[in-house]
């Protein structure tokens, strides 16, 4: 059983480090390819950060449920908290394309924490980019700082595609809404501060939809049970439900009937930073499947001298770096605003996430029986990894995305 002990525990944390100066050969899946000087610092203040602060903890945070706010805090010093805010309300005022590599590089540490954090900082640009100066001023400051949490209140108990039919209503009486109504599947519900609303001001349809910013503590907010989940257990997920809360207009992002449109521009980064948590998910398996081929033997021989296995490791790290281009590809479309920029963030998340799920479910089955073990990490990233195919949009609404594009229907 020596092999055992030989492929540690968290081994992708190891591995990172020592992948990067592998027998002095420059790696064909080095995540760092492509980038310039001042990317690869941020790459690699975010790897360490992972390497030190995040994977050593990743099982008991899975094991125990634990939201790691004290460790969010600390990627927060260190610019995490509001990655693509301005600069002016603390952020840190980076691009799309940089942001991506941050969360792939702090994925490869506990995926789950990365994708809470990714879901904060969409809130927090939401804020920043449709906010007024007042607005900008009072949220993102604190939210940037992670002094306060943010979540995202989209989805409904029978809305969840169609996110345009919501029923969360709110009612304007004089300079306040009274809001009713709930929303499904709240990541970090309950344990936030901060909840980014959409509701319904106007009639049917997404023209009738407003966002709202509420602040935990308001009278007839309250939550619902804490949900088991198969991953993403480092995170909250609660329902969200509104009883005649008052809201203040002033807390109102944009104008009446925005709504949508706000919904939909904050997912299109969404759906670019879920994709960099699987590239981030996929790269850590790719190189716990390597480790684990060179040191367990069967029949006599290393796993890594079979050529099947060669064949299927060959074909992982394909997919992943086709899946990287693609998202970093999708990444700047959206900060040069192109006019396809939407249909290239559902492509890439649809690719990266569909990928990168078969890549480490691939280095799971490569570990065979211990693959099934908690002891072992590749299991926890697939278990993470899975509901990237769900959130931000499943992925058959990335198709229906792409397909009306290619279509125009």
């Amino acid at each position: 059983m020596a092999w055992r002990a030989a492929s540690p525990r968290l081994g992708a944390h190891l591995l990172l480090s020592r992948h990067r100066h592998h027998r002095g050969i420059a790696s064909c899946i080095d995540p760092s390819a492509g980038l310039t000087e001042e990317q690869k610092e941020f790459q690699k203040v975010a790897l360490d950060f992972a390497t030190k602060e995040m994977a050593p903890h990743m099982a008991e945070w899975d094991e125990k449920e634990i939201f790691p706010v004290e460790t969010m805090r600390k990627a927060a010093k260190l610019g995490f908290g509001g990655i693509y805010v301005r600069p002016d309300v603390g952020g840190s005022g980076l691009s799309r394309l940089d942001t991506s590599v941050i969360f792939e590089a702090l994925s490869t540490g506990c995926t789950s924490t990365t994708a809470y954090m990714s879901i904060h900082n969409m809130c927090a640009w939401m804020i920043d980019s449709f906010g007024n100066e007042e607005q900008r001023h009072k949220f993102c400051p604190s939210l940037c700082s992670m002094e306060k949490f943010a979540s995202y209140c989209l989805t409904e108990p029978g809305s969840g595609s169609d996110a345009a039919s919501l029923l969360t209503s709110a009612k304007r009486k004089g300079d306040t809404y009274v809001l009713n109504g709930s929303k499904a599947f709240i990541s970090g519900g309950g344990d936030t501060d901060v909840y980014v609303v959409m509701c319904r001001t106007g009639g049917p349809g997404p023209k009738g939809i407003s966002c709202l910013v509420l602040e935990k503590g308001t009278p007839g907010l309250s939550f619902g049970k804490k949900e088991k989940k198969v991953g993403w257990n480092s995170q909250p997920t609660r329902a969200v439900i509104f009883e005649d809360c008052v809201v203040p207009v002033e807390n109102r992002l944009g104008a009446e009937g925005q709504g949508f449109s706000i919904a939909m521009k904050g997912l299109n980064g969404g759906r670019i930073n879920i994709a960099s948590c699987s590239l981030g998910a996929a790269h850590a398996s790719v190189l716990l499947a390597q480790e684990h081929l060179t040191v367990r033997k069967q029949f006599g021989e290393p796993l890594a001298n079979n050529q099947y296995l060669q064949f299927r490791l060959a074909e992982m790290a394909t997919r992943l770096v086709a899946a990287r281009l693609m998202v970093r590809n999708a990444a700047r479309a959206l900060q040069e605003g192109r006019e396809d920029a939407a249909v290239l963030c559902s492509m890439a998340k649809l690719f990266a996430t569909d990928e990168c799920f078969a890549i480490c479910n691939q280095a799971l089955q490569m570990h065979g029986g211990y693959g099934y073990l908690k002891d072992y990490a590749v299991q926890q990233f697939v278990r993470d990894i899975r509901v990237h195919q769900i959130l931000e949009g499943t992925n058959e609404v990335m198709r229906m995305i792409v397909a009306r594009n290619l279509l125009q229907v």
